[in-house]
C-alpha cells in the first residue's frame, strides 16, 4: 500500500502570501478553523484499506514546506530538487477556503520552480515548473457550491476522497502564477466596492498578450482574471464566458460602463463586457491603490500585476 499525508491549515496559515503587496490572509477566523471530523473519518477510511496515514495541522509556511519535501525525488546532477514522479505517497489537503490551497501551492512553486538561470533542459517550453505532486482535496464546507472542488466536480465526502485517493487517478490542471511570487487556482477579481456594496470605478491599463482590453483612460467596474470560473460573474454581469482550467489559456473580463444619451428621455448607464483570451494578462492601475481579490484572498496594489499559465502544472486525484 502507500502512504497518505492529509495536511490541514492552522487559522492564519499562509497569510503571508508572496503577492507582493498587503494581502487579508486566507479568510476569515471562522472560515479558516478546521473541523476534525472530516479529516478524523477520511483517515479512518484509508486505514481501512491498508493505507498508513497521518495527519499533520501546519500553522506556518515551513511546517508546510516539511510535508512537501517528503515528495521530493532523488538528487539531480543540475543540483536542482524536483518531485518524485515515482512516489508512493500522497497528499490530501483540507480546506475550508479556497485560499488554503493556494498556500500549499504556493509553497510546492516556490519549492520545485528553478531559477530562470538554472532552467533545464527537460523542462517543458511553456512552462516554469516541472509537474506538481498530485493533491486531493478534502473540502471541510460541504455546503459549499462554488469552491475550486465543486467546480471541478470533486468529491466532498471522505468517503468520496477516499475513493479518489485509492484510484490514483489524476486530472491535470492549470496554474496561474504572477509576478508577485504567488499562484492563482480559480481566479481573480479587481475592483473595490462602497459601503452600499456598489462597484467604485477605476481606471487601469489592461492587457492579455497582445490585446489590449483598456487603454487606461476609461472607467472600469471590474476586471475578472479566470483559471477556473470561480469568478466568471460580477453585479449580475457575466465577466467570463467559459472558466476551463484545463485549456492553456486564461480568460480575462471587463465590464466597461458606457454613458448612452436618449433623445428626450436624458441618459442611462449600459455595462460593455470586453473578453480575451491568451497566455498571460497585465493590469497597470491609473489610480492610487487598486483592490482585489485572488483566490478569496484580499489584498490591494499600486503597481503593475502580471498572471501567466501554466500549463497541466498542478494535479487533483479524482475518482
Amino acid at each position: 500500500m502507500f502512504d497518505v499525508v492529509i495536511l490541514s491549515l492552522a487559522e492564519g496559515a499562509g497569510a503571508a502570501d508572496a503577492c507582493g503587496e498587503s494581502c487579508g490572509g486566507c479568510g476569515t477566523a471562522a472560515s479558516c478553523a478546521s473541523p476534525r471530523v472530516p479529516v478524523l473519518q477520511l483517515a479512518d477510511l484509508l486505514k481501512e484499506q491498508g493505507a498508513r496515514v497521518e495527519t499533520v495541522t501546519a500553522g506556518s509556511d515551513q511546517e508546510i514546506d516539511a510535508v512537501l519535501s517528503r515528495f521530493d525525488g532523488d538528487p539531480r546532477p543540475d543540483g536542482l530538487t524536483w518531485p518524485d514522479v515515482e512516489s508512493k505517497a500522497r497528499l490530501v489537503v483540507a480546506t475550508a477556503v479556497d485560499g488554503q490551497l493556494r498556500a500549499v501551492l504556493r509553497r510546492l512553486v516556490r519549492r520545485y520552480a528553478p531559477a530562470p538561470s538554472k532552467r533545464p533542459a527537460d523542462l517543458r517550453s511553456d512552462r516554469t515548473v516541472p509537474d506538481l505532486p498530485a493533491i486531493a482535496l478534502l473540502p471541510l464546507d460541504v455546503t459549499n457550491t462554488t469552491d475550486l472542488a465543486a467546480q471541478l466536480g470533486l468529491p466532498r465526502t471522505p468517503a468520496g476522497v477516499a475513493e479518489a485517493v485509492l484510484s490514483g487517478r489524476v486530472r491535470r490542471l492549470d496554474l496561474l502564477r504572477n509576478d508577485g511570487g504567488s499562484v492563482t487556482v480559480d481566479g481573480a477579481l479587481l475592483g473595490g466596492a462602497d459601503d452600499a456594496d456598489r462597484a467604485v470605478p477605476w481606471r487601469g491599463r489592461i492587457e492579455v498578450d497582445d490585446v489590449v482590453l483598456s487603454d487606461g483612460e476609461e472607467p472600469i467596474l471590474a476586471c475578472a482574471i479566470g483559471n477556473g470560473g470561480g469568478y466568471a460573474e460580477f453585479g449580475g454581469f457575466r465577466l467570463l464566458a467559459t472558466g476551463d482550467p484545463t485549456d492553456g489559456r486564461v480568460e480575462v473580463g471587463v465590464a466597461i460602463p458606457k454613458i448612452i444619451k436618449q433623445r428626450f428621455r436624458g441618459t442611462k448607464v449600459q455595462v460593455e463586457v470586453r473578453r480575451a483570451r491568451g497566455r498571460a494578462v497585465s493590469v497597470l492601475p491609473r489610480d492610487v491603490e487598486l483592490q482585489f481579490l485572488d483566490d478569496g484572498v484580499g489584498g490591494s496594489t499600486t503597481r503593475k500585476r502580471s498572471w501567466w499559465t501554466e500549463p497541466g502544472a498542478w494535479a487533483v486525484y479524482a475518482a
